[in-house]
């Protein structure tokens, strides 16, 4: 079954965004993900109507960071990809008939709510500039520069 990464990509996107001293173009955050200039686009889309992102037109534009990323959380970006699945996992059917597999859906959907809370919560608690420190710590230990041509390397 295929993950959805979107928020781990956004977030990765905005990091590197946030290394820029001027507007990125969606080709050259393309390059760094691997991915066609059209996904983060749409991926952007959603975030510059939220406010986080800012995007000028023509000649020397690109997209730039909108907000203060010590006020954003994972969870605000979640909310603004469109609140994707967070657990892969589900019942085997909706409404059963059986009564075993009612029994197993009532712990199993109990349960899942539960982590789905916890993991939430847990989103709104991390801001996106504590993601942004944490980077900055790891690349003063292997040393280098924040660009975003080089900052992938292993």
């Amino acid at each position: 079954m295929r993950r959805d990464s979107r928020l781990s990509g956004v977030l990765h996107v905005l990091l590197h965004m946030a290394e820029q001293p001027g507007p990125i173009t969606s080709e050259a955050l393309a390059r760094a993900m691997s991915t066609n200039p059209v996904v983060i686009r749409r991926i952007m889309g959603g975030l510059r109507d939220r406010g986080y992102v800012h995007s000028e037109k023509g000649h020397g534009g690109g997209w730039t960071i909108a907000c203060d990323l010590a006020a954003v959380t994972l969870r605000d970006i979640y909310d603004a990809l469109g609140k994707p699945e967070l657990l892969a996992m589900g019942n085997r059917t909706e409404a059963p008939g059986c009564l075993v597999e009612q029994a197993v859906n009532a712990a199993l959907g109990e349960t899942f709510d539960e982590a789905e809370a916890l993991l939430l919560r847990r989103f709104g608690e991390i801001s996106v500039a504590a993601l942004s420190a944490d980077f900055h710590t790891r690349l003063a230990e292997r040393g280098g520069s924040p660009a975003l041509e080089t900052n992938h390397a292993a």
